[in-house]
Formats: structure tokens, sequence, C-alpha cells
């Protein structure tokens, strides 16, 4: 019998000061067995760091010809596709040329060598915005993931803060490509 996916209800109040976008957020996330903390963190990560008023999450690590989130224009055409982790480039490259925009959320344990083998591939898209987070800070909040998650999530000339109950988590956007 395979297992359930875990479900997560997401509330994050969005101040995101860079782009002018002042939100209160909810959404309600499947984790794929599969799938791990960590990798549900940087989806939540994108969905903030990206959020549109028609952003959605898709079906993700189960349906592997979708993005981890898009943003579809009202003629059913992908005007942004969002990824996170460390996919190989030529999904990237593909990806690029049937979207407006697409986004890369780079985390995961080998960030260091999939940057040395893939972003040279990389260069050159015009319409790729590449982000990376230290894996530390991905930890720390994956050690206070809850089923209920709320988030402050303040974005402010380049940096992310999020507010977790008492505690204030910082980190820098590490821009590898593009703009956000």
């Amino acid at each position: 019998m395979a297992l359930p996916s875990t479900i997560h209800r997401v509330t994050i109040q969005l101040s995101d000061v860079d782009r002018g976008i002042y939100e209160s957020l909810q959404a309600t996330v499947a984790r794929h067995p599969s799938e791990t903390e960590e990798r549900l963190v940087a989806r939540l990560l994108a969905y903030a760091l990206f959020f549109e008023p028609e952003l959605t999450f898709t079906k993700g690590i189960s349906a592997t010809d979708e993005p981890d989130l898009w943003l579809k224009g009202p003629d059913g055409r992908v005007l942004l596709w969002v990824e996170v982790g460390l996919p190989e480039a030529d999904r990237i490259i593909k990806a690029s040329r049937h979207t407006g925009r697409i986004a890369l959320i780079a985390c995961g344990k080998t960030l260091s060598s999939w940057e040395q083998q893939h972003l040279p591939k990389l260069d050159g898209i015009s319409n790729l915005t590449l982000i990376s987070f230290d894996q530390s800070f991905i930890s720390s909040l994956t050690s206070r993931l809850d089923r209920s998650i709320t988030w402050e999530v303040t974005i402010n000339d380049g940096s992310l803060y999020i507010n977790v109950g008492d505690e204030t988590l910082e980190t820098t956007l590490q821009l590898r490509a593009g703009n956000r």
C-alpha cells in the first residue's frame, strides 16, 4: 500500500518591499512521500519570492512534465515556470523555450557541484532567474516545519527575513542569473 501525502496548511504574510507586494497568502500544500522536507521548504520560498495572484502549485514531483509552480495566461500558455532543487540543465533549457519566464530556486546538499556542472550550460538564457540559498538556511526552516505553517516573510534589498513563531531567520538572496 502506498504512503499518503502529508498535507500542510500554509499562511504567509508577505511583504516584498523590492516588488511592492503586500499580501496574506493561504495555501494547502501536499508533500509527496518521496519529497524531502527541504524541498517542501524550497517550494514555499519559491511561492513567496515569485508570488503573483494566479501563481499555483502543480502536481510537482509526481508530474515530470510540470514545474513545481506555474503561472498560466488566459490562453493556457505558461507565463512563468518555477522549479526548485537541482534539475538537469537540459530541463531548464527546454522549459525556457516554452515559457515567458523561468525561475529556479537552486538548493540542495550538492549545490556547489551542481553549479560547476550546470551553470555554464545555463549561461545565456535571457528569460532565466536563478536564485540559490545556503543549505543551513533551508535546514533552519525545516527544523521548524509543522503541519500548520505560519511565516511572516519580508524581502528587502536582496535579503530575505522569515519570522517563524518568535524567531527571525535571515539570508541573502544569492542571485546567480537574471533578475527577480
